[in-house]
């Protein structure tokens, strides 16, 4: 019966990773190399880029689960703060404020991404230590007593603020564009 269990969440769990994996490879293919490099680029090629980049993606993922000396908890809490750093206030703005732009949604979410990395890698041991080359022995200060993996509780406010401020300063979106944010409004 054991070995049932262990099965099924061994499946379960591959099936999650091999959905991520072809969703990231896809994204990446698709918004980077049909969008930005190539826009005229021939279906079967796009074929062969979506599987590099499935070949890329999933070498680095398996790099990362055998170099990374840290606990899965860690792994998903920090997933949820980048998560949160970046598309929450995204989404937000999206929905409910008509002025927010791909200028200001963009640069948000970078320099949420930024705070929540910068503080995640220098408040999480070993992180700090390969990140910045600082010993595990030297003391860490928590800023308001926020634990590493919660990062993305600076990150989402420097984010709204950014997008904010980055939307205000730059062109309004079009008027199909924000026909399509009232139309998710009302629905």
């Amino acid at each position: 019966m054991s070995g049932l269990i262990a099965a099924g969440a061994m499946a379960a769990a591959l099936s999650t990773a091999d959905g991520l994996l072809l969703t990231l490879s896809n994204a990446l293919s698709h918004d980077m190399s049909f969008k930005v490099v190539s826009p005229d680029m021939k279906t079967h090629r796009r074929v062969i880029v979506s599987k590099v980049f499935l070949l890329f993606v999933a070498f680095a993922a398996a790099w990362v689960a055998t170099r990374t000396p840290a606990d899965i908890i860690f792994m998903v809490t920090a997933a949820f703060s980048f998560a949160a750093a970046s598309f929450f206030p995204a989404l937000v703005l999206g929905i409910f404020w008509g002025r927010a732009n791909r200028w200001g949604v963009s640069m948000g979410m970078i320099c949420g991404l930024v705070v929540t990395a910068y503080y995640m890698s220098w408040t999480q041991p070993w992180l700090r230590e390969v990140v910045f080359a600082v010993s595990r022995a030297e003391p860490i200060t928590l800023w308001f007593g926020i634990q590493p993996s919660a990062a993305g509780i600076f990150g989402a406010p420097v984010a709204l603020l950014v997008m904010v401020l980055v939307s205000l300063v730059t062109p309004k979106p079009d008027a199909s564009t924000q026909a399509v944010v009232a139309g998710l409004r009302r629905a």
